[in-house]
């Protein structure tokens, strides 16, 4: 069966998550234990004032706390931790592991400016949720981080992407960044971010992981 041929460049993202989820679902949860059905992104020239504003990104490694102005978000915010907590348990068994991880899911994503339904999405189809995931090209961890943005924006220890907070941060900064480099467009940004800019099947894989995670309170 063919990807969903409405998910393309011209289609608006929630367009694509509300399309059909046969042989997308089935690519977006194929994954097995030991390694990564993820591609890996392109290392490309950065400019001066790119890299410079990349690694001031990653660089405060304060712990993801929410902290909110109002009850009513952080009530919004624990049911939305609770509904996502039931639907990771069983990727994640143990609680407190679980909480930890939505929680900097949570924070990374809203720092970056992105949509954290989508940010699950992406980790569920680059890992399945397994922090020591590992691809054939040698991405790492949650967000499979290529070891070369270690020495572009980082302190070059590519050991600390298998850090939970700093895998997560490395990845949605990147992806932030690809997104103002395609001008918004998530579709192409997903390409990119896959190292498959342009083509369907990764974005299209991401959009339908992500429906799984679809919450009012995100």
């Amino acid at each position: 069966m063919e990807p969903d041929s409405r998910c393309s460049p011209g289609w608006r993202r929630r367009d694509c998550l509300l399309g059909s989820v046969g042989w997308l679902g089935g690519v977006a949860l194929a994954a097995y234990p030991g390694a990564s059905r993820a591609g890996g992104q392109v290392e490309e020239p950065l400019a001066d004032s790119v890299r410079s504003a990349l690694s001031a990104a990653i660089a405060n490694t304060a712990p993801p706390v929410p902290e909110f102005t109002d009850i009513e978000r952080r009530l919004s915010y624990l049911r939305w931790l609770g509904a996502m907590g039931d639907r990771l348990q069983r990727r994640k068994p143990d609680f407190q592991t679980r909480i930890d991880f939505l929680q900097t899911v949570w924070y990374e994503s809203k720092r970056a400016g992105l949509d954290t339904t989508l940010v699950l999405g992406l980790i569920q189809v680059e890992s399945a949720f397994r922090k020591f995931a590992i691809s054939s090209v040698g991405a790492r961890g949650y967000m499979q981080i290529m070891p070369f943005w270690a020495r572009l924006i980082g302190d070059g220890d590519a050991g600390k992407l298998f850090h939970m907070q700093t895998n997560i941060r490395f990845g949605c900064v990147i992806l932030r960044h690809y997104l103002e480099r395609e001008r918004g467009d998530t579709f192409m940004a997903l390409g990119r971010y896959n190292g498959s800019r342009g083509k369907a099947a990764y974005p299209n894989a991401v959009y339908a992981a992500a429906r799984h995670w679809v919450h009012g309170d995100t």
